[in-house]
C-alpha cells in the first residue's frame, strides 16, 4: 500500500539531501492534505505555526485591493514551499497575500517549530530555505515589474516565457484580467507576435517559435 507522506516528501526536492533516517523525522511532524480545485489555503494575515508545500498541483497567490478587486501575483506549480518566509527565527508564519487553488492539488504540512528543532538548529536544510526565499524575492521582482514597468506587449511576453503552459489552459478573458489588460489588448498583442514569426496559434494553443526574441521584449527592446 502507498504511503501518501512518505511519497509526498520523497517528491520535493526541497528534501532530497536527507538520508532515510531523517526523511522519517520529516514524516513525524507532517500531514498531507487533498484540497480540490478553488478552495483556499490561506488568507492574507491568517498566521501558522506549519509551513506548506505543493506537491502536486497549482496554487494563485493574490491580494484584494481597496475596492474589492482581485490582484493576481503569481502561481505556485507543484513540488514548491508555499510559506512566504522572511526569516527562520520566526515561530510562526505570517500569510502576506491569499492562496486558492487552480487545480485539485495535494499539500505536505510541516510543524515548523518541529523543523527548526530537529533540523535548522543542527543546520541542516538551512541552504534549502535560503534558496527558497531567495526565490520568493525574485517572485516579488518579478511582479513589480510586471505591474509598474512592463507595457501590455511585455505583460504578454513574460507570460508566454515563463508560464506558456498555464496561459494556454486559461481563457484569454482570464489571462486579461490575471494580466489586468483589456482582452482586446491581449488579443492585438498575440496577432503582432503572430505576424513577427515569434509565435504560432493553433486552435487557441500557442507555440513559441522564436524564444530569444519574445525574450528580448520584456527585457527592454521592441519588435
Amino acid at each position: 500500500m502507498l504511503d501518501k507522506k512518505l511519497d509526498s516528501i520523497q517528491k520535493l526536492n526541497f528534501f532530497k539531501s536527507l538520508d532515510a533516517e531523517q526523511i522519517n523525522e520529516v514524516k513525524e511532524i507532517s500531514k498531507v492534505v487533498e484540497y480540490p480545485k478553488k478552495s483556499i489555503l490561506y488568507y492574507e494575515n491568517d498566521t501558522y505555526d506549519k509551513i506548506f508545500f505543493l506537491v502536486s498541483g497549482v496554487l494563485k497567490i493574490y491580494k484584494i485591493d481597496k475596492f474589492e478587486n482581485e490582484i493576481f501575483l503569481y502561481h505556485i506549480h507543484s513540488n514548491s514551499l508555499v510559506s512566504e518566509l522572511t526569516s527562520l527565527e520566526n515561530t510562526h508564519i505570517n500569510c502576506y497575500s491569499n492562496s486558492e487553488f487552480i487545480a485539485d492539488s495535494l499539500i505536505l504540512e510541516v510543524n515548523f517549530t518541529e523543523l527548526k528543532n530537529r533540523f535548522l538548529k543542527k543546520n541542516i536544510l538551512n541552504n534549502e530555505f535560503i534558496n527558497e526565499i531567495l526565490l520568493k524575492t525574485q517572485q516579488l521582482h518579478c511582479v513589480v515589474n510586471r505591474e509598474l514597468v512592463f507595457d501590455a506587449t511585455a505583460k504578454v511576453a513574460f507570460m508566454l516565457s515563463e508560464d506558456l503552459t498555464m496561459f494556454n489552459s486559461l481563457k484569454r478573458q482570464e489571462v486579461s484580467f490575471m494580466l489586468h489588460i483589456q482582452p482586446e489588448t491581449l488579443s492585438r498583442v498575440l496577432k503582432k507576435l503572430k505576424r513577427s514569426g515569434i509565435i504560432e496559434m493553433e486552435n487557441s494553443t500557442i507555440s513559441i517559435l522564436d524564444v530569444k526574441s519574445l525574450q528580448t521584449i520584456f527585457r527592454g527592446e521592441e519588435l
